[in-house]
């Protein structure tokens, strides 16, 4: 699209847009326009009735376009962007090693950055949503917000809620809690929510008041469950139950949760999500980089159970994160059962888009190109090599698209990003300042990686070994600058 179409999507009156097509929650329709006007769709239908009904409006033809909800991304650490490679090849449960350490490790400015670049990267991979859980920085949680704003995406906005370490102030969680759910009322991005890290960083008083306030706010708890074994053993050693199974046993479980990963899953853990309501971040990127398992996606769907798709920081695009998405559940039930449909594609775009929404509290609200929801939405490239030759668009979508199709993103009504690019912020002069400022912190950071970098795996890995094979020095546990650059 040319420089007249950007500025005509730029101007701040009523759109009238006519691409090729728009999806919609039944599927690809084409000759529809949407009208977009203070922020929400004003209109949606066919392109002659809404050009009949407003003809004091110019309609701005997008050919070779699909208009389409933007992607939600329902599990994010916005400010661990400045280590996403210090997790490749690492064990399970580096948030102990790696990402706690590294959030540390950030000032004001950092964790600013950080998330702001975080931000434009989900942005450049059509993500108009992105649900943060809770930074550990030691910054107020407005510096995330800020930094979401000034990048233009919506943010659900997670505020930990821990308070089972030594000498931790439950009422003064629970009252820091009350004001953050009640901060962000007139603001048209941030919506605040509630976080736990895992289990038993909380108390179970905690945790079922986070529960009880969330409700009231009509927002979400965040919360790491069933992750890593190792969770799940604590919590067998701890209480004789899993962790899902406690958080039902102290009525911590209910729509106003959401569940992030829950990889390992007994077939009862299964129900009590579908019977209780509880929402899931099925997060497959996640789970191939640095997981013990694969969330049964096609279980929970089947089942009933609330899921949207999310990143956890792996990467900002939106098209690999869907086909990551059927490509686990093939690999990892698929193939052994014999469906080769793992869900049929539209399943994980509208896990990516309307049930994703839902499941991080903005169901009704964004995630769908309809009548009163916000406009958020994203104009892609359909005439391109990968899908100009178009039989099942949604599923071509989910195998074959990508963020380099993506032309423009839209956030509240707003052009955000035009060709992976900001339209009103330097996005370059940004990522300049991001590694310059990664650098200070990682080495400042007390990383410890079990893992070498590539580099030096592969010089190990071609030396010579003795007879006995000794493992080289390299693959040690080793702390800050040696492995952590």
């Amino acid at each position: 699209m040319n420089q007249l179409i950007k500025e005509r999507l730029r101007s701040g009156g009523p759109l009238l847009l006519v691409p090729d097509a728009v999806l919609l929650p039944e599927g690809v329709v084409e000759l529809y326009a949407v009208l977009v006007r203070a922020g929400r769709f004003a209109a949606v239908g066919p392109t002659e009735e809404l050009e009949r009904a407003h003809p004091q409006l110019t309609a701005l033809r997008l050919p070779g376009h699909l208009l389409m909800p933007g992607f939600v991304d329902s599990h994010h650490h916005l400010t661990q962007s400045f280590g996403a490679a210090l997790a490749f090849g690492e064990p399970s449960e580096i948030f102990r090693r790696v990402w706690v350490p590294l959030e540390g490790a950030l000032d004001e400015e950092s964790a600013y950055v950080a998330a702001k670049l975080a931000a434009l990267e989900s942005l450049r991979g059509g993500f108009t949503t992105v649900t943060d859980a809770g930074t550990r920085a030691d910054v107020d949680t407005d510096v995330v917000a800020c930094a979401a704003r000034d990048a233009g995406i919506r943010c659900v906005l997670g505020l930990i809620c821990d308070d089972a370490g030594d000498g931790a102030d439950s009422r003064a969680v629970l009252e820091r809690a009350e004001r953050h759910l009640a901060a962000y009322g007139d603001d048209p991005l941030i919506h605040p929510s509630l976080a736990v890290s895992i289990p038993e960083a909380a108390t179970d008083a905690t945790l079922h008041a986070a529960g009880r306030l969330a409700t009231e706010a009509r927002a979400v708890v965040q919360m790491h469950v069933n992750e890593h074994l190792a969770a799940v053993e604590r919590s067998l050693l701890r209480h004789g139950l899993r962790p899902l199974e406690h958080l039902h046993d102290i009525g911590a479980l209910g729509p106003h949760l959401l569940a992030a990963h829950t990889t390992l899953l007994s077939p009862r853990e299964v129900s009590l999500l579908a019977d209780t309501g509880t929402a899931v971040s099925y997060n497959p990127v996640a789970s191939a980089w640095k997981g013990n398992a694969v969330a049964p996606a096609t279980t929970l769907a089947e089942r009933g159970v609330r899921f949207g798709i999310g990143s956890d920081g792996t990467r900002g695009d939106g098209f690999r994160l869907t086909d990551a998405a059927e490509f686990a559940q093939r690999l990892t039930y698929g193939l052994a059962t014999g469906d080769s449909s793992c869900g049929a594609g539209w399943t994980w775009l509208e896990r990516a888009t309307a049930k994703g929404a839902d499941a991080v509290g903005l169901g009704g609200h964004t995630g769908v190109i309809g009548a009163g929801m916000a406009a958020d939405f994203l104009l892609v490239d359909v005439s391109t090599p990968e899908l100009a030759l178009s039989w099942d668009l949604p599923w071509e979508l989910v195998r074959r698209g990508n963020r380099d199709q993506i032309s423009a993103v839209f956030v509240g009504g707003r052009l955000r990003l035009w060709h992976g690019q900001p339209v009103d912020w330097d996005g370059l002069a940004l990522v300049r300042r991001a590694a310059a400022l990664a650098r200070t912190a990682v080495a400042r950071a007390p990383i410890t990686r079990a893992h070498p970098t590539s580099t030096a795996a592969r010089a190990a890995a071609a030396r010579p070994r003795t007879a006995a094979g000794p493992v080289p020095a390299q693959h040690a546990p080793a702390r800050n600058r040696s492995t952590a650059q």
